[in-house]
C-alpha cells in the first residue's frame, strides 16, 4: 500500500503539472508556428477571412448530419460524434476528475452521474474499436494508415479503457488507476506533437475553408 501511495502521489501530483506545462507550452509553440508560417507564405489569407463565414462553417461541421458528408456516412457520423463528445466531456465531468481538480486548484463544478459517464466511457471504447476495424478493413483507409495512426488511436483510447477497468475493479484496482492517470498524461502531452494536434488546428482550418468558400467562391463548404 505504501508503494501504491507513493507512486499515486507522484503520478497524480508532479507528473500532472509536468503534463499540463508540456501541453500548454507545446500548444502555444504549434499555434505560434502556424501563425508565423501564414505570415511568411500566405498573408493574402487575411484579405478574405470572415467571421460570418467562419462561424457558419464551424457550426455546420459540429452539428451531426448537417453536412452532406455526414449524411452520406451515418455510422461513421454517429461514431465520430460520440467519440469526440466523450473526449471533451469525460476529462472534466467525471466525479473523480472533478475531485482531482478541486484538490489541485481549490474549486470545482458539478459532475455527471456515474452511470452516465460509465456508459459514455464504454461507448468511446466501442467507437475506438470501430475506428480500428475501419483502418484494418477498408482498403481506401488502410492505404493511408501508418503505424502512427494506430499509436494515436491507442493513446486516445487508453485513458478510457484503463478508467473503465479501474471503475469496475477488474483485476488490480491500484494498477489500473495508476495506468489510467499515466495514460491521460501521455495523451495530454501527445496532443501538440502528434496527429492529435488537429484538436488545436480544427477551428483555424474550418474558419479558413469557410471563409474561402463563402467570401471568395460564394459557395457552401458542406
Amino acid at each position: 500500500m505504501n508503494n501504491f501511495n507513493g507512486i499515486y502521489n507522484f503520478v497524480s501530483g508532479p507528473l500532472v503539472w509536468l503534463a499540463f506545462i508540456i501541453f500548454i507550452g507545446g500548444s502555444i509553440y504549434r499555434i505560434r508556428n502556424l501563425i508565423v508560417l501564414v505570415n511568411k507564405k500566405e498573408r493574402y489569407i487575411y484579405t478574405y477571412m470572415s467571421l460570418k463565414y467562419s462561424l457558419r462553417s464551424i457550426m455546420h461541421w459540429i452539428i451531426p448530419f448537417a453536412t452532406v458528408n455526414w449524411r452520406k456516412r451515418p455510422l461513421m457520423t454517429i461514431t465520430t460524434f460520440i467519440f469526440h463528445a466523450g473526449l471533451v466531456i469525460m476529462p472534466f465531468f467525471v466525479s473523480a476528475h472533478v475531485v482531482m481538480f478541486h484538490n489541485a486548484w481549490g474549486f470545482s463544478w458539478p459532475s455527471l452521474p456515474e452511470s452516465f459517464t460509465d456508459t459514455v466511457t464504454l461507448l468511446v471504447i466501442i467507437c475506438s474499436i470501430i475506428f480500428l476495424i475501419r483502418r484494418l478493413v477498408l482498403r481506401e483507409v488502410k492505404f493511408l494508415t501508418d503505424a502512427s495512426d494506430f499509436g494515436v488511436l491507442l493513446i486516445t483510447a487508453a485513458p478510457f479503457i484503463t478508467g473503465f477497468l479501474a471503475y469496475h475493479n477488474v483485476g488490480s484496482y491500484h494498477f489500473w488507476v495508476i495506468l489510467h492517470i499515466l495514460s491521460g498524461e501521455i495523451m495530454l502531452v501527445a496532443i501538440p506533437f502528434t496527429k492529435l494536434s488537429h484538436m488545436l488546428y480544427a477551428v483555424f482550418t474550418r474558419a479558413y475553408i469557410g471563409s474561402e468558400f463563402g467570401k471568395v467562391r460564394h459557395a457552401r463548404d458542406w
